[in-house]
């Protein structure tokens, strides 16, 4: 669905990304790890529009998405999910599902004045798909709860429910697990992989918690230093010594030998 060729980005002399190529395929949830400053999130920033590449290009299913706007992507069903949840805190919970698609005739002053059934047929269906939303999600008790009083997790579910008020074929998510505890991370799991598996999304998403990645990812993409340093299955990932030594600092193998000397 997406795949990426030799992509960089600079900020002056920095070159946050570094040449990286990853493909990821329809159908997949594909895992994106590495340590801090890897390059991950301006890689999904450029991916989803919010940066410009400085050089390389981005094609889904095919066609040359390069520099194209987030709204534009948008609407070709490629959606991002931020580290740090974007909800409008003083509407409800399905007040901010409610609002996501696009052309609403309540937008046009003119519908607003002259096709007044039409606006509310719209909003009586949407009503309708943001409750199944939140049905599937189980946070529908949550319904009428001002979004900016939910915990950090429940944040991060109305982020996934946005994604499901539209015709999403592949979705970014910006660790997703950040500040989320542990039975709602699994419960964030949950609602991935049956969206992944009843509904075809695609995912790819950063995360630093190995135990969500290896649960719900194949592949793994590792990322050092802007570029793609293994992809493999998680299992995989976990036991190369490269990764090892990007997160850790220090090699498997001289690990080993350390404890071996002790």
């Amino acid at each position: 669905m997406i795949r990426v060729e030799n992509l960089h980005r600079h900020f002056g002399g920095f070159r946050a990304v570094d040449g990286a190529s990853i493909e990821i395929e329809t159908g997949s949830i594909t895992g994106l790890i590495g340590p801090n400053g890897a390059g991950k999130s301006t890689l999904f920033n450029v991916i989803a529009g919010v940066l410009p590449p400085t050089s390389g290009r981005v094609f889904m299913d095919g066609e040359d998405i390069t520099g194209l706007p987030p709204h534009a992507l948008f609407h070709k069903g490629l959606l991002r999910t931020f580290q740090i949840a974007h909800e409008f805190g003083s509407m409800t919970v399905r007040e901010n599902l409610m609002m996501v698609p696009g052309g609403q005739s309540g937008e046009t002053l003119w519908k607003t004045w002259f096709q007044r059934g039409q606006i509310a047929e719209e909003e009586t269906a949407l009503r309708h798909k943001a409750d199944e939303v939140l049905a599937f999600l189980t946070i529908d008790h949550l319904a009428d709860e001002k979004a900016g009083n939910l915990s950090g997790g429940q944040k991060k579910l109305l982020e996934l429910g946005r994604t499901m008020m539209v015709d999403a074929k592949i979705v970014f998510l910006d660790e997703v697990g950040a500040g989320v505890n542990r039975t709602l991370l699994h419960t964030i799991g949950d609602a991935i992989i049956r969206l992944n598996k009843e509904r075809g999304y695609t995912f790819c998403l950063i995360e630093h918690d190995m135990d969500f990645i290896a649960r719900l990812c194949d592949p793994v993409i590792v990322m050092a230093e802007g570029r793609v340093l293994a992809i493999g299955p998680a299992e995989d990932i976990m036991r190369d010594d490269r990764v090892i030594e990007a997160y850790l600092g220090t090699g498997l193998k001289n690990r080993k030998k350390a404890e071996a000397g002790a």
